[in-house]
């Protein structure tokens, strides 16, 4: 299926004009010049390599980052074991995969199992592990095929040796792919991002290696999990809920949100089109004003 889907109607900026290839280009040289003291240089570039559609009124973002909540209650609401909520939320990743790889996306972290979740009962975390196991196994020449590269971040040091290896041998096997990126975030606490990097600056500057002046932002980014990605555009949460739950506390702080009461398993193609058309709708200032955001743009 190409992008953007045919029933989309052509929308007219709300503001004066429509979002044209090239009236992004300028506003971006605005935003994105000179005057860019506090972004990140990953948010920068993002921002730049933004793709629309040929009509200009879909706005694809290049890194979407999603918590997939709601398998256990879709579960629930059909009398299943919560397992089997989870094995239908692996089916929805397929299909995640599927289509911001041919929709343009350029990079997919998913928040598969937090730092939390170890504090769920331990017959479900087990559960969890056997099938993260099993998945690993049965995708990783499918994402090869297809031309994904899987990279997983988080402490993978707290999980099974077995597992371990499985992990690396999957992701040995994507190493070369050069189309979509996919980030598992396993283990994963935004917390725990935050502390890790900081360990590794303070041993820098312990071992006489970094002055402490020389820390900013930028390079604390550096020491951050994908510190070589660009930063999340669009972040979706399904399920209800409306937080981000220690996921990419660093990373988030230009992305747009996107919540759905949705749950993770019912959340497929047509859900993902409609949280990037309400994406495309939002004015990014990145600290401008939205009278010089709306000047550029006419």
């Amino acid at each position: 299926m190409g992008w953007p889907p045919r029933f989309f109607l052509k929308r007219i900026f709300p503001h004066c004009c429509s979002v044209g290839y090239s009236l992004k280009i300028k506003i971006r040289e605005k935003i994105f010049g000179s005057s860019s003291f506090g972004l990140s240089k990953k948010t920068r570039e993002n921002s730049q390599n933004m793709t629309s559609s040929p009509d200009g009124d879909i706005i694809i973002p290049e890194h979407i980052a999603i918590i997939m909540d709601g398998n256990g209650r879709w579960a629930k609401h059909r009398t299943m074991p919560r397992v089997a909520g989870h094995r239908a939320g692996v089916e929805s990743v397929r299909k995640m995969v599927k289509s911001c790889r041919e929709s343009g996306v350029k990079v997919l972290t998913l928040f598969a199992f937090s730092s939390e979740n170890w504090r769920r009962p331990p017959q479900e975390v087990s559960l969890l592990m056997d099938l993260f196991m099993t998945v690993l196994k049965s995708e990783a020449k499918k994402l090869s095929k297809n031309n994904v590269q899987l990279r997983v971040i988080g402490d993978v040091s707290a999980f099974s040796p077995k597992l371990q290896d499985r992990i690396k041998a999957a992701i040995d096997l994507t190493k070369d792919s050069d189309g979509l990126i996919l980030n598992v975030a396993a283990n994963y606490g935004g917390r725990w991002d935050i502390v890790n990097a900081t360990k590794l600056i303070a041993k820098k500057v312990k071992n006489g290696d970094l002055d402490i002046d020389q820390i900013d932002d930028a390079m604390m980014a550096e020491y951050m999990s994908f510190a070589d990605l660009p930063e999340p555009d669009l972040f979706i949460r399904t399920g209800g809920d409306e937080r981000i739950s220690n996921f990419l506390l660093w990373h988030l702080a230009y992305t747009e949100f996107y919540f759905t009461d949705i749950l993770w398993p019912d959340f497929g193609e047509d859900e993902l089109q409609k949280a990037i058309e309400e994406f495309s709708k939002r004015e990014r200032r990145f600290g401008q004003t939205g009278e010089q955001v709306r000047q550029e743009l006419c």
